[in-house]
């Protein structure tokens, strides 16, 4: 007869144990798991889209907006310096590409001159490729100048917007305390996103497709909305509408100016006014809460326009400088959308818009069949093998019989340890 050491066999039947301890909430719902006692293991083996069920969407991430507004800030500092050296211009943006023609085609050598500066360098590929210029400028002679990104340049660009898109994606979803979400990059300008038990798509395509670019603008108080409305905007301000669910003007005129965006915000949660009503309260960080006092120290008294995605969501007076760097939005929001719109604030705007391509919603009835018949084949399979090891090896094959169901509680337990999530495939 094998004589084993005492300690081997207290190891064994310790791992054992512990690989029991760590399967049995796989066999109890979830609701159910997460009552047991906080010293018993919870963990389980989480199910994919397949077998859960629940949404899944793949995301075209538009780069050429992103492409156009870095054209028009460029073309704002082109006016601004062709203005100072007194050069006369028009400039146009056609098919990706910022066109100026100059008044005088003698000055095209000045005017290159000028854009020259304005033309940054991209830093070498990590791959160790050269740098070169963020434009490639053509001229044709004539006082016609069309500038567009380079094209290491626009490869960069695409890979910076794509990636800073999954990482926003991947906040937005974690928010929604989603367990082993999929999110990854597909092609050079896609994203899939699967989310397994979600039942809502419509609340998951809400939330990934707003872009939550929040800012912060004076109400230009002297314009007239009515000449806005006309098309004759004042020049430096902008006509843009209000929240439609809001009590209060449908639209305001608003300074072009920038006076602090949501990049600066750290925080945000929903909470209520001082009339109990839905709102959502927000912090910033160190050199936003100092932008915001001045701004509120030297404007008291005046409205305070907030802008998400060219939406004023609220325009407040300045009653008092506000120097602790919080404050709070209010409107006539529900408690869902106040909570909707701090995750979208707590994760950042998305810095381009995402173009829903694929749609698919999958049941849970599905996954369950699923299930089913794997449990089946599995109990079938195991007595099968179990009833033929015996049979044919006798003692021996009892012994590989328990070690085939030592083996599969084990995988059970790590599986369940690691978190790991499992599909129709395995």
């Amino acid at each position: 007869m094998l004589n084993y050491p005492r300690w081997k066999i207290i190891l064994v039947s310790s791992v054992l144990l512990l690989g029991v301890a760590f399967s049995i909430p796989n066999m109890l719902n979830r609701e159910t798991a997460d009552g047991l006692p906080d010293w018993l293991p919870k963990s389980q083996i989480n199910l994919g889209l397949d077998l859960q069920g629940g949404s899944h969407l793949l995301l075209q991430v538009e780069v050429e907006e992103v492409v156009r507004e870095r054209l028009e800030t460029l073309r704002n500092d082109i006016r601004l310096a062709l203005r100072k050296a007194r050069i006369g211009h028009r400039q146009a943006i056609r098919d990706g590409a910022l066109v100026v023609s100059l008044t005088d085609s003698a000055q095209e050598a000045d005017a290159l001159r000028e854009i020259e500066t304005l033309n940054g360098v991209v830093p070498a590929s990590s791959f160790g490729g050269p740098s070169g210029q963020t434009y490639d400028v053509e001229s044709d002679g004539a006082g016609r100048i069309t500038i567009r990104y380079s094209e290491m340049a626009h490869e960069q660009l695409v890979t910076g917007t794509v990636n800073q898109s999954l990482e926003v994606v991947r906040r937005r979803i974690d928010e929604l305390g989603t367990r082993e979400p999929t999110i990854q990059r597909q092609g050079d300008d896609r994203v899939l996103v699967q989310v397994p038990g979600e039942r809502n798509p419509e609340k998951l395509k809400e939330l990934l497709g707003t872009t939550a670019r929040m800012t912060f603008h004076m109400v230009d108080m002297e314009g007239s909305i009515e000449d806005a409305l006309a098309g004759r905007v004042p020049a430096g301000s902008k006509l843009l509408a209000a929240d439609p669910s809001n009590p209060g003007p449908e639209h305001y005129l608003v300074h072009n100016r920038v006076e602090l965006s949501g990049d600066n915000l750290v925080d945000s949660q929903a909470s209520v006014d001082q009339n109990n009503m839905p709102a959502v309260s927000f912090r910033f960080d160190n050199a936003g809460a100092r932008r915001f006092g001045e701004i509120t120290q030297e404007h008291t008294g005046r409205l305070f326009a907030i802008v998400l995605d060219d939406k004023v969501i609220s325009a407040p007076r300045i009653r008092e400088p506000i120097l602790g760097g919080s404050g709070i939005i209010t409107g006539s929001f529900s408690f869902e959308e106040a909570n909707n719109l701090a995750v979208l604030l707590r994760a950042g705007a998305l810095p381009a818009p995402l173009t829903i391509v694929e749609e698919r919603t999958v049941g849970p009835d599905l996954g369950a069949d699923s299930i089913a018949a794997g449990k089946l084949a599995s109990i079938l399979g195991l007595v099968l093998v179990a009833v033929f090891m015996a049979i044919y090896y006798g003692l021996f094959g009892i012994f590989a019989n328990v070690a085939l169901v030592a083996n599969l509680i084990l995988i059970v337990a790590s599986l369940s340890i690691l978190g790991a999530t499992l599909t129709l495939p395995g």
